[in-house]
């Protein structure tokens, strides 16, 4: 019954705010089809539509609200007016009460903010869809932020989510893509994700982690957390300040370097995801400021961490292939990764795979992001995934929403910017330090302990051997080598080098001691 009340708001809310009107009026609609809206005359639409879809998405709640952030972020597939409003909902989503504010950090941290706090202001500096932020200074003089839990967040979510499933689950039955796209594993993702963005104790965590990779580096600042005053549904942490990322005529007149801005975004993504393995996957605009102190002049500084996406070295290394593959313009070398990840059924035939990612890909190279539409780029790639019957990846969809929202900032920052070009010195450090002697010693140093484990027993196994076999008795090692084939499969790559050199050892000693005596025999 709930979900069914769920359906019925959205529905009214979009008649409301004539969602229909919007959507009935486009050229692709037949003409007969627009009368519909007639029927409706007693509702006033007469605002923007823009304004209008970002009252819906926002009187909807957070789920659409971050649909619409998402959607703010891709201006090459939005009109200007409806990309302008949508923009708001980044960091202007209606505030709660105050009072409801500190009636939650009161709860959660077992005193008042005047208690608690120096000062605590108690209009909210920002607003979004899961929690609102005040400011504050500690009793020691650190000036910091205060982020609320929106009041009831956690049941809109879980009505929405409910309804998703449903929809979701009609969508594999009836629709014949269903099964390839996997619609309820991606809800279910989004869903993990979501949940995990409603414990702000896990944002901390997730911000003091991406706080230590980035400890020293120029591209990327990020908060730290005060964690005595950090709790589930309350956080308080080192507060930030610069220009917003969305601002570019206040970065301009502030002396910022938008193109080296654009390309150390860049880089910073591409940092995250291949060397790390862990990527902030929130970023519209609105969770990007750009600093303007003198020390830190021009760095990038991220908030908000409810939303993170971790990859497993598998994933890591699929993507570096694709990636550079791609940036190669090896087409060949795209299609067999599909094949030998399953990702596409083993009959595909690779040149068949190879020449449809060729068509696709090969008309937005050596462009600028300004004569690239990526959105018509993924349609086509879309059908393409469609024909091959290629398999949605769920545990990738966060990476997916995060590409296109870096690619959306680049072309805010630099119309101009070659996203190849300043991609690949990237990639390709990341596969040298793979492939090169530096991962080499850095799996050398991981394995390390299992090969200590293993070196030792090889003598005593061996000599047990030895003397079974010159008494005469049979040779039961099949226990032993299971355990040494276990063993060795752990640490392939140690032991396969520990035969080898020390098998050439023993063999040099051999020769050295025949040579010798054949000399004394002289």
């Amino acid at each position: 019954m709930s979900r069914l009340l769920r359906v019925l708001k959205i529905v009214r809310v979009s008649l409301r705010y004539g969602l229909d009107e919007i959507i009935l009026s486009s050229a692709r609609v037949p003409p007969h089809l627009r009368l519909l809206s007639a029927l409706l005359f007693w509702r006033d639409i007469s605002i923007p539509r823009g304004a209008r879809l970002r009252r819906a998405l926002e009187e909807l709640g957070p789920i659409f609200v971050k649909f619409g952030q998402v959607l703010s972020t891709r201006r090459d597939l939005l009109p200007a007016d409806v990309a302008d409003e949508l923009v708001r909902l980044q960091d202007q989503v209606p505030p709660f009460a105050s009072d409801l504010a500190i009636a939650e950090i009161t709860r959660s941290l077992g005193q008042h903010p005047d208690q608690l706090f120096a000062s605590f202001s108690r209009e909210p500096v920002a607003s979004a869809s899961v929690a609102q932020v005040h400011f504050a200074v500690l009793k020691n003089g650190t000036e910091v932020a205060v982020k609320v839990l929106r009041p009831g967040v956690h049941q809109a979510i879980d009505k929405d989510i409910a309804l998703m499933r449903v929809i979701a689950g009609w969508i594999e039955r009836w629709w014949s893509d269903g099964p390839r796209l996997k619609p309820r594993e991606v809800v279910a993702e989004f869903d993990k994700h979501l949940h995990d963005e409603l414990d702000l104790m896990r944002e901390a965590a997730n911000a003091s982690q991406l706080r230590r990779n980035f400890a020293g580096s120029p591209l990327l600042m990020v908060p730290e957390m005060f964690w005595d005053y950090c709790a589930e549904s309350v956080i308080v942490m080192q507060r930030m300040t610069g220009i917003p990322i969305s601002q570019t005529q206040r970065l301009i007149d502030a002396g910022v370097d938008l193109e080296k801005l654009s390309r150390d975004g860049v880089e910073i993504f591409f940092t995250q995801v291949f060397r790390d393995g862990f990527f902030h996957a929130d970023m519209h605009p609105g969770n990007i400021l750009v600093s303007t102190a003198p020390e830190t002049f021009g760095r990038y500084i991220a908030l908000d961490f409810g939303i993170v996406g971790t990859l497993t070295d598998f994933d890591k290394d699929y993507l570096s292939q694709n990636f550079l593959a791609f940036f190669q313009r090896d087409y060949k070398r795209v299609a067999q990764a599909h094949i030998e990840s399953g990702w596409a059924p083993k009959d595909t035939r690779v040149d068949e795979l190879e020449a449809a990612v060729r068509a696709c890909c090969e008309p937005i190279f050596d462009r600028p992001l300004s004569q690239i539409s990526f959105g018509q780029v993924l349609l086509r790639l879309f059908q393409t995934s469609r024909r091959f019957n290629v398999k949605v990846q769920p545990q990738l969809v966060l990476l997916q929403k995060t590409l296109l929202n870096i690619e959306g900032l680049g072309r805010e920052l630099d119309p101009n910017l070659d996203l190849w070009a300043t991609a690949m010195p990237s990639l390709e450090l990341w596969m040298k330090e793979q492939v090169g002697w530096r991962g080499f010693v850095e799996r050398l140093k991981v394995e390390a302990p299992h090969y200590a484990q293993i070196l030792p027993q090889l003598p005593r196994l061996l000599q047990q051997a030895l003397e079974a076999k010159s008494e005469g008795q049979p040779v039961d090692n099949s226990a032993m080598l299971e355990r040494l084939l276990a063993e060795q499969r752990r640490t392939n790559l140690l032991l396969g080098i520990a035969v080898y050199f020390g098998g050439g050892l023993i063999l040099g000693i051999l020769v050295v001691q025949l040579f010798l005596r054949w000399y004394e025999a002289l």
